[in-house]
Parts: C-alpha cells; structure tokens; sequence
C-alpha cells in the first residue's frame, strides 16, 4: 500500500497531464471549471510553496481546513500533504488555518498563527473584503513557485489516509481510467471525492447543489463512466 498521498496524486496524473482530473460543476451559480492533472499540479505546488517559504510549517505540523468540497480544497489539501503536513479533523491549535468566507467565525476554535481566506468564486477570483485576521488565499498562493517536490516521506498520516481511500475505491467500484460523477452533498469526506478516485487513477465531475435534472446529460457530455449521488 502506498504511503505517500504526493506519490499517489503524481502517478495518477503521470500518463497524461494534459487530460481533464478535475472538472467541478456549481448548479447554484452555473460554474464549469475543469482541471488538468497539470493545472491542479501547479496549483498543489504553489500551496506547498505558500506552506513552507511563507508560513515555515515543516514534515508533521498541522492544518486545519473549514472547507466544503471543491477545487480549491483539492488544491489546499494536496498541498497540505505534499509539505508533509497533517490536516486536523476536529478544532484545536494548528500552524495554519484555510477557511471558507462563510466559516471565518469557526476560527476562534482553530488557533493559528497564520489564516486563509477563500472565496472558493468563480475563475477563482478573490474576496470581495479580506476577514479580519486573514490573508486572502487564491491572492497569495499565486506569488509562489509552480514547482515543489514533496517529502520523500510524506506525511504522518498519510498511509492511514490512503488505506481508507483504497477501501473506499473499492467498496464504491472505482475502476483505473474510470471517469466518475459525484455528487459532493452526498460524498463530502475527501477520502471519497479527492483521495479514492486518485488511488484508482480515475478522474473526477464534481457536482455541488446538484441539480438532479441535469445530471444524465452531464454525465454524457463529460462522458462519465460512474455516478455516485
């Protein structure tokens, strides 16, 4: 079993960077966006970038991420495993906090010596007002470096991370070279929407508010080959 969630996320955009990974569908608000294995590399690598050189957290520290499903929060996460950090999953002191705009007021839980904010907009476009006591997230990470290679032995948690996502590809009939749609409402844990389709080398539609309706010609348009609602 792989122990090394960079590892797994590099071999299953290896093949072909160039094709889509990651395409994220917002019903509410009519988004389309899609992500190359490439596209969402870069955006790893400046997080992992952001992490070490301007928040100075090593192999072991801690995240914390008030964040829903979305590509962004890919973004973070992978980010956060490639530097080797653990992200928390219940409130406590963290070295660094990412937080949605709607969630900034769960803060006061997560103490941190540095936060993010996300607009978590369209075209990733950033916030309107910067919390009090954040930078804004999509503004910074883009100063930083396109390139990062990750701890050779990746984070303290991240065997048991990737044996969950293993199980779950299974028990959720992941396939390699599967394209799966997913209704994130119903699949909110990110070992189900982010980490089981990687360990499986399949690529994802992520839907949000998802409009039922809508869903059959999706999954023809984006030539799905699985749906999970």
């Amino acid at each position: 079993m792989a122990d090394n969630i960079a590892r797994v996320f590099a071999a299953a955009i290896a093949p072909d960077p160039a094709q889509p990974l990651l395409t994220w569908y917002d019903d509410a608000t009519g988004e389309r966006t899609e992500l190359s294995g490439a596209t969402l590399a870069n955006w790893v690598a400046k997080t992992a970038n952001l992490l070490t050189d301007e928040v100075a957290a090593g192999p072991g520290e801690s995240a914390g991420a008030l964040l829903p499903p979305h590509w962004q929060t890919a973004a973070v996460l992978l980010g956060c495993w490639s530097a080797g950090l653990v992200v928390a999953d219940a409130p406590g002191p963290v070295e660094v906090l990412f937080a949605a705009a709607d969630r900034v007021g769960e803060a006061d839980a997560w103490p941190a010596a540095e936060r993010y904010a996300l607009a978590l907009a369209p075209f990733a476009l950033p916030l309107r007002e910067v919390p009090a006591g954040f930078a804004d997230y999509v503004v910074a990470v883009r100063a930083h470096g396109d390139h990062f290679t990750p701890y050779a032995a990746g984070g303290p948690a991240d065997a048991e991370l990737l044996s969950r996502a293993a199980a779950r590809a299974a028990e959720l009939g992941l396939a390699r070279g599967d394209r799966v749609l997913l209704d994130v409402t119903a699949h909110p844990d990110p070992v189900d929407w982010l980490l089981a389709p990687l360990v499986a080398g399949a690529s994802t539609v992520l839907c949000a508010n998802a409009d039922p309706a809508r869903l059959p010609a999706r999954a023809e348009t984006e030539r799905v080959t699985r749906t999970l609602t």
